[in-house]
């Protein structure tokens, strides 16, 4: 069973927004009190939150599919709906965020570093937030819009101080094991290390520091042999990169001048930014015969290049005290050039003014609406009810849809998609009191054709009826009529003849 895991695919999905509710207000006395329906609640964001103490990716290994808890539906008596909880997903301080396509989406280093990568859904409102003037009495309210889905890959690179890097069995976990209290695995065969080791040393006043030990490289690891390309990322973020080079190997065409040059190659390979990083050479295990005097041979010829030579044996720790100093200074050098980290800021990017609400593109036979409020008003719209259907034809006619379908030749009858809803666009007079001369763009199934609205991808035709009535209109009073001046002075004058009548034949 693996303990260490810095790569996983992980699939997210935020919480759906809670629906409102339609409900009137009852009383004795009172049957038609007024709409009291409560808002939905919104559904929990999932965030990734950097955490120390969390040292690897191994719990989305075993649990890839994670998913925030939704918003409540609203109640009566104007009742919201309670919010989702938001998941909050502990990563390895270190964590890169991709896309499935390699893109980065954020790099999660420090304690405490966010990144909310869902977003929850809105809650639907209840009728009692959708009553207006004109609406007194609306008979729908809005469904919770769903919560955002989305697959990422999480990448961890190690943030250590120092790196050891160089062939298998170069002895590089025996030094980690010297320079820290940290205890790897140590065994005398190639590829003892599958897993990068980390531990933290300290070396006399300086400030202690974190030593990686990153698995054995082999020639073309920046291309996918061995283990390199796996762990070749742990480097990235170190401060200084040691080289541990092998003076006991008995493999043949194998040196430590040889060694130092292809890892330097394949580190060039995997990427440009390791070139300005401080480098140390350490050649180890002087204490095995002809292994001091390997060192002592190719000491010069390393140091003419510029790089500080160490020999050192893991197994006596003769020099270990002199390379830990030496790698506290590096360390310490390195972070008084960095620039002081400063609180992230929250960045405001308002909306342009002159931007579009939505966009319409010709597509086969039909036209795309793209926009985030079409997209939005379509996901919360209840087509089951008509009086919701009349809602969302108003919204979008407010917004210019018709205008902009009619700008650019669109026919009566056309299919017009808004996210997976297609409609057959009708123009058609408002039907406000079967007066006014406002033309509404319609789905499909509404006043003018009496079609129908269907998902995409074959989804079941909905049928929305064949007349809406005024909107916003309550069907219990649709037989409540309010007489004219004129009408009662009728009804008055009539009532008062056939009292006089009566009045004359008892007589």
């Amino acid at each position: 069973m693996p303990t260490f895991v810095d790569r996983v695919v992980l699939h997210v999905i935020a919480g759906d927004g809670g629906p409102g509710c339609a409900s009137v207000h009852r009383e004795k006395f009172k049957p038609l009190g007024g709409p009291d329906g409560g808002n939905g609640g919104r559904g929990g964001d999932v965030v990734l939150r950097a955490d120390p103490s969390v040292t690897t990716l191994l719990e989305f290994h075993f649990h890839p599919h994670q998913r925030a808890s939704g918003g409540r539906p609203g109640q009566g008596s104007n009742r919201h709906g309670a919010d989702g909880v938001d998941l909050v997903l502990s990563v390895p301080d270190g964590t890169v965020v991709l896309r499935p396509d390699g893109e980065q989406v954020a790099d999660l280093v420090g304690a405490g570093s966010e990144l909310v990568i869902a977003r929850g859904g809105r809650g639907g409102r209840g009728n009692a937030a959708l009553a207006s003037a004109r609406r007194k009495a609306p008979g729908f309210a809005e469904l919770g819009e769903p919560g955002e889905r989305l697959d990422a890959v999480l990448e961890l690179k190690t943030v250590a101080d120092v790196a050891l890097v160089g062939f298998p069995s170069a002895g590089k976990s025996s030094l980690v094991s010297v320079l820290s209290a940290a205890k790897p695995k140590i065994a005398d065969y190639p590829f003892t290390t599958l897993v990068p080791n980390l531990g933290v040393a300290l070396a006399g006043d300086l400030p202690p520091y974190t030593v990686a030990d990153v698995p054995g490289l082999i020639p073309g690891a920046s291309s996918g042999r061995g283990l390199g390309l796996e762990f070749l990322r742990h480097i990235e973020r170190c401060s200084v990169i040691v080289h541990v080079l092998d003076c006991a190997t008995l493999e043949p065409g194998r040196d430590p001048v040889s060694d130092l040059d292809v890892i330097e190659a394949e580190l060039a390979a995997y990427s440009a930014d390791l070139s300005d990083r401080p480098r140390v050479v350490v050649l180890n295990k002087i204490d095995v015969p002809d292994g001091r005097d390997l060192a002592d041979l190719v000491t010069a010829e390393i140091a003419a290049r510029g790089l500080a030579v160490f020999a050192v044996s893991s197994a006596t720790r003769e020099g270990v005290r002199t390379l830990s100093l030496a790698l506290a200074e590096r360390v310490a050098e390195h972070r008084a050039l960095q620039p002081a980290r400063t609180s992230q800021r929250v960045v405001l990017r308002p909306r342009a003014v002159d931007e579009p609400d939505f966009a319409v593109r010709a597509h086969d036979d039909g036209f795309v609406v793209t926009g985030a409020k079409p997209l939005r008003w379509v996901r919360q719209t209840d087509f089951g009810n008509d009086e919701a259907v009349g809602f969302l034809a108003d919204r979008l006619a407010r917004l210019g849809l018709e205008a902009e379908l009619v700008r650019l030749g669109a026919e009566p009858g056309v299919a017009v998609t808004i996210g997976d809803v297609t409609f057959d666009w009708e123009p058609h007079l408002s039907g406000r009191g079967g007066r006014g001369g406002r033309r509404d763009a319609l789905p499909a199934g509404s006043a003018a054709g009496g079609s129908t609205a269907a998902g995409s991808g074959g989804a079941e035709a909905l049928s929305v009826g064949s007349t809406l009535g005024p909107r916003g209109s309550d069907d219990r009073l649709r037989t409540t009529t309010r007489l004219t001046r004129a009408q009662r002075f009728a009804r008055r004058a009539a009532d008062h003849a056939s009292g006089a009548g009566d009045d004359e034949g008892d007589s």
